[in-house]
């Protein structure tokens, strides 16, 4: 008996362990299908997440296609307008009357009063015009038409000049405008010297040549002119009223014998001496 008890607990215990290890094959068969379930969702899931962005990117494909098909023509360059040469500006030439004195004047005047250096050789410094408008205190247009005169003649625009004092015999107050005043220097003043000598002075009537004896010591010249039509840019027709004008030359001359002789090397029409009669 006990041989077959002992065989009975074995085949017992081999139905109990199979019985235990049924349990324990099945689990890890549910296992996997729990695996394979969540790997299908996940794929379904995914197959269906790429079917919808399939589906969203076939709906946008066509409007990405029809954007890119088209595409913006450049605008096409002109040809460049070709520059056209400028031509620079020549250099102005200089007034012949300072040619005159830079080539033949101071040499003359150094050879004669023998300098020993150019610099002391006199020259023109300014020359002023003064015109007197004692007119305007009874017509007020006459400072305008002076004025536009003045301007034709030197080439610059006129400052009025004013009353210092007040005069009761001639009706004047502090302030009042009695007169016009250029200064011409540089260039100006050359070519306005070249217009008086060579075309103004000759127009006076019975002209015979300005006095020598009109400078004031220190080698200044001041010239009187009663009629202001003698210059050739006024014209006679346009005029209201012909005026009286004075021209000063200011030389840098240290006496009225270096002044006299600059000025008759510039071509001044001065007068004639008795020396200078004789001799003709």
């Amino acid at each position: 008996m006990t041989e077959e008890q002992d065989a009975n607990k074995t085949e017992s215990a081999e139905e109990a362990t199979e019985a235990e290890g049924a349990p324990k094959k099945a689990a890890p068969k549910r296992r996997s299908t729990t695996r394979r379930a969540s790997g299908a969702n996940a794929a379904k899931s995914s197959a269906g997440q790429t079917g919808k962005g399939s589906k969203a990117a076939a709906g946008k494909a066509p409007a990405a296609k029809s954007g890119t098909t088209r595409r913006r023509s450049s605008p096409k360059k002109e040809p460049e307008a070709e520059t056209p040469e400028v031509e620079q500006p020549q250099s102005r030439p200089l007034p012949r009357m300072q040619i005159k004195y830079r080539e033949e004047v101071a040499p003359a005047l150094i050879q004669e009063f023998e300098y020993t250096t150019p610099m002391q050789v006199p020259a023109l410094s300014k020359i002023v015009l003064n015109m007197g408008l004692g007119e305007a205190l009874e017509n007020n247009k006459a400072i305008e038409s002076a004025t536009r005169d003045l301007t034709l003649i030197s080439g610059q625009q006129p400052v009025t000049t004013r009353a210092r004092k007040s005069i009761a015999g001639f009706k004047i107050r502090e302030g009042m405008p009695i007169g016009l005043m250029v200064t011409l220097r540089g260039r100006r003043m050359y070519e306005f010297f070249d217009r008086l000598v060579s075309s103004a002075l000759p127009r006076i009537r019975d002209f015979r040549g300005i006095s020598r004896e009109a400078f004031d010591g220190r080698g200044n010249y001041s010239l009187g002119i009663r009629e202001h039509v003698i210059f050739p840019e006024i014209e006679y027709n346009t005029i209201d009223r012909i005026r009286g004008l004075q021209v000063v030359i200011v030389t840098t001359a240290r006496s009225d014998r270096e002044g006299l002789r600059l000025l008759e090397e510039l071509g001044v029409p001065l007068t004639r001496t008795e020396a200078d009669s004789r001799a003709a």
